[in-house]
């Protein structure tokens, strides 16, 4: 055997060799940490950790959220009636005034002469008519004795009723010019909260200015308008005609934090043809000055109070190609698509009017992986956190739309649904 023939056979059995070790070295990787197979089961057939919660009966609000505009129940801009000398200011900015106080003085004097002159001519004419009825009656006592023409006790009586109404008219003058005196003292039409100034003491201001002295509004009590959809009006309207005092309550722009709760006042006598809406008013004492005129909140308007309800967490509602729907737990640990009517919702639950019973359980976290049938695995909620680590700190998986998912498939809002 020559040289070059051994190594061509010493390097071919240095392949086997190696082949082989490769391959019984992989055959021990498929091997489990246990010692078992692979048992051919895809992951997804395993268990779904889930939460679920059960249905339970109870009493649900029957609530119609919208955007509301706080409005003062007066506005009203404090003009003079009278041109002259702004002397004196007798209010703070921001203060409350009541109906009736004087907030500012004009110079008075140019008034005063006017109605002490009108006061001279008055008692001049008062003066002339004593005398013209003195006279009138001593001609009477003539012309019974026939000593004077009664054509001259006819111009007396004409002269007499001349003087009257020049006094009257006199009158008349005086109580002008006194109204006149009373307005260089400028007072609170309404009790309210007053605004910014628009004038200085010193300024000659006059009947005919725009902006007035100062804007007041009356807060307290104070009016909310709000728009609902013109769908929700017929059960506010019955509501309202069978005597029920309606609630509403007024939360900041979050919807977070509660400012005030007051009543159904009014609602306005058409519908909104271009929106489909229609206006309402409540009323709320705002005894604390939490609401603000042009002040945007949220308007809630409590119509009912349903009574013996099917409740679960919103969390739990699912949309898809069967429409609204839940995943119910079944006794066998799977759960099952079922269809449903839901009613009204108030915070976080939901009445459900049709396809659910209390005492069912229904999937409210990790729902996005499951489907007819699929077997799940309840969990706490810190089970849950470690079995779905991209849920938020609260526990609530992120949900997915259903494979088929439609928008606006759900049932149409009834008074009180949120999202109408």
């Amino acid at each position: 055997m020559t040289k070059k023939t051994t190594v061509r056979m010493v390097l071919g059995l240095l392949v086997v060799v190696g082949a082989a070790a490769f391959f019984f070295h992989g055959k021990s990787n498929t091997r489990t940490p246990q010692g078992g197979g692979h048992n051919g089961k895809d992951a997804t057939d395993r268990p779904a950790p889930v939460t679920a919660v059960t249905a339970r009966s109870g009493d649900i609000d029957v609530v119609i959220n919208a955007l509301g505009t706080v409005t003062a129940r007066n506005t009203t801009t404090v003009k003079t009636r009278v041109d002259g000398q702004l002397i004196r200011i007798n209010f703070k900015e921001g203060q409350l005034a009541r109906e009736g106080q004087i907030l500012a003085e004009i110079d008075p004097r140019t008034y005063q002469a006017q109605l002490d002159q009108a006061r001279g001519q008055l008692q001049r004419d008062q003066a002339l008519l004593a005398s013209a009825r003195i006279d009138l009656e001593r001609y009477r006592g003539l012309l019974a004795k026939d000593s004077i023409a009664s054509q001259q006790v006819d111009n007396q009586a004409a002269l007499v009723r001349q003087y009257e109404g020049t006094v009257k008219a006199d009158q008349a003058q005086v109580d002008i010019d006194r109204l006149q005196l009373d307005f260089t003292r400028i007072t609170a039409p309404v009790s309210g909260r007053l605004g910014l100034r628009q004038a200085d003491t010193g300024n000659m201001i006059h009947a005919s200015d725009t902006n007035g002295l100062v804007v007041m509004t009356q807060t307290q009590p104070i009016t909310v308008v709000f728009a609902i959809p013109s769908d929700s009006l017929g059960a506010v309207v019955s509501r309202l005609h069978g005597g029920a005092a309606l609630s509403v309550e007024a939360f900041d722009r979050d919807g977070a934090t509660k400012l005030a709760t007051g009543k159904l006042l009014a609602i306005d006598n058409q519908i909104d043809a271009a929106t489909g809406t229609v206006k309402l008013k409540a009323e709320f004492s705002n005894t604390d000055n939490a609401l603000f005129p042009n002040q945007f909140v949220n308007a809630r308007l409590r119509v009912e109070t349903r009574h013996g309800a099917t409740l679960v967490p919103s969390a739990a509602i699912q949309r898809g190609t069967p429409g609204t729907f839940f995943y119910v737990v079944g006794a066998d640990q799977t759960v099952s698509v079922r269809p449903v009517i839901l009613g009204p919702i108030s915070g976080e639950l939901v009445a459900v009017d049709k396809g659910l019973a209390s005492g069912e359980q229904v999937v409210t976290d990790g729902a996005d992986k499951l489907r007819q049938g699929a077997k799940i695995n309840l969990v706490t909620g810190a089970d849950n956190q470690r079995a779905n680590p991209g849920t938020g700190q609260h526990g609530h998986a992120r949900r997915q739309p259903a494979a088929g998912s439609a928008a606006g498939n759900g049932k149409a809002a009834t008074a009180g649904r949120e999202g109408s």
